[in-house]
């Protein structure tokens, strides 16, 4: 997969985990160098400009130097975490980690700062309505997405999920090529599938 060289302003406040606003405002000050797309008000931001603009501000590289947005899987069935970690992988537009409990959950998601989660509701040590709450109540979390994943679930609990913070719910089984459409269209990612 090739690696994109000029970015959007929308693509930069993702990268940046910041707003758009605030990406235009830097990019108008001069902070940000780009260019506008002649004949147009259309912004743009060549790679090495953001990755300057990244460093001077001290904001993690790393997405920019992957160009993947990063998922955590949550789940205690270490078959079905290999299955998904394999597809996201094989997808191209993925890099993936998983954990198999809450607690390693709760760690994971402060250091890898991911992109969406996929969450299993029944967890060993804790239920995914708590991960929710946790992920929510954290405003460095603020933009991560949760689609929570379970065989065991009953309507009004999937409410509550959502109420708790969860974006989407998916019944287990599920094809995995869907769920991996319902996360491309949850990070905005074009599909050709």
């Amino acid at each position: 997969m090739s690696s994109k060289t000029v970015f959007t302003t929308g693509e930069a406040a993702k990268i940046c985990k910041v707003s758009q606003q605030t990406i235009i405002r830097c990019f108008d000050s001069g902070q940000l160098k780009g260019f506008r797309v002649p004949g147009s008000r259309f912004r743009r931001i060549p790679r090495e400009s953001l990755y300057v603009f990244m460093k001077e501000n001290n904001i993690p590289t790393d997405a920019l130097e992957s160009g993947k947005h990063k998922i955590l899987v949550v789940d205690d069935n270490q078959d079905l975490v290999d299955l998904l970690v394999a597809a996201l992988n094989n997808d191209g537009h993925f890099e993936t980690r998983y954990v198999n409990n809450g607690f390693d959950a709760g760690m994971t998601v402060q250091e890898y700062k991911p992109d969406l989660i996929i969450l299993d509701v029944m967890l060993p040590d804790i239920n995914g309505k708590d991960v929710c709450v946790k992920v929510r109540n954290d405003k460095s979390l603020a933009d991560v997405k949760i689609v929570c994943v379970s065989g065991e679930v009953e309507q009004d609990r999937i409410g509550e999920l959502k109420a708790a913070g969860a974006n989407e719910f998916v019944p287990k089984p599920f094809v995995v090529e869907d769920l991996i459409k319902l996360v491309s269209r949850l990070l905005d990612i074009e599909t050709f599938i």
